[in-house]
């Protein structure tokens, strides 16, 4: 499609616009977190690291953070075994009702996360209460795994759709038991999907703060939830701030990974 050079500018323009939106931000927090002055005055007067130091030998961010990381990793755990278990149904096999299957897996994404938040509090208190079981980790990570299981579904039968059964179907004719088969064939193809899915779900896991306010217990406090706590405390905006940056520098990574394995197209197995 032909554009005009003014057209092309515009574009540019806009584009640069919501990127500078996008990121700008990112980087002020960045440069706070090096701002000597602890009201985060502009433009910062120098460049310290001693805030860096203070948030390294802060008791309550690294508990936070360890609660997240468990969070995290269970969540991952969870929606791996059920997301890949739902995708090769729908995948794999016709049945009656397997729309609104996987509609009914991806629904939980798409709604506010106030209102999952205050559903699964509901049913928490109405089903686990009678049963001694009060909000804690376990809650928290069974209201992450409700929309985290989206996202390995979406990787894994999206995967399984792009490649033919016809591999696994041949290794079953030439005897290999349906778990070698499985482990040989099948594996190899969806193993990148695998892998995004688990980044993706661990990355959202680990910044959710809406479903965690509703689902965590007294002492249960994750990492977002103790940065949104201290933000307004003047003595620890400055830890905060490294936090949050630190933050930033960390999901560069899974974030890209995962991209990068979403769009892997290769297809080799070890038979």
């Amino acid at each position: 499609m032909y554009l005009s050079r003014r057209a092309r500018i515009a574009l540019r323009a806009a584009a640069c616009a919501g990127f500078a939106l996008l990121y700008v931000p990112l980087l002020l927090v960045l440069v706070n977190s090096l701002n000597p002055d602890r009201s985060a005055s502009w433009p910062p007067p120098g460049l310290t690291t001693r805030w860096w130091a203070a948030a390294w030998h802060s008791s309550g961010a690294r508990h936070a953070l360890w609660v997240s990381v468990r969070a995290g990793l269970g969540t991952t755990a969870i929606a791996l075994v059920l997301g890949t278990l739902i995708a090769f149904a729908v995948a794999r096999h016709r049945f009656f009702g397997s729309g609104a299957l996987s509609f009914a897996v991806v629904l939980p994404i798409a709604l506010p996360g106030i209102v999952t938040g205050i559903a699964l509090n509901s049913a928490f208190s109405t089903v686990l209460a009678p049963l001694g079981i009060g909000l804690g980790l376990f809650t928290v990570v069974v209201g992450h795994a409700t929309f985290c299981v989206v996202v390995v579904f979406n990787n894994v039968v999206a995967r399984l759709r792009r490649t033919s059964g016809s591999c696994e179907e041949a290794a079953a004719d030439l005897g290999a038991h349906p778990l070698r088969a499985f482990a040989d064939v099948t594996f190899p193809l969806i193993r990148s999907a695998l892998l995004a899915g688990a980044l993706l779900s661990f990355a959202l896991s680990f910044d959710e703060i809406v479903v965690t306010t509703f689902t965590a217990g007294p002492g249960v406090e994750t990492l977002p939830v103790w940065i949104y706590g201290n933000m307004t405390r003047p003595r620890q905006a400055p830890v905060v701030n490294v936090v949050a940056a630190v933050l930033v520098l960390l999901s560069v990574v899974p974030i890209h990974l995962a991209q990068r394995l979403s769009s892997d197209t290769a297809t080799t197995s070890r038979v």
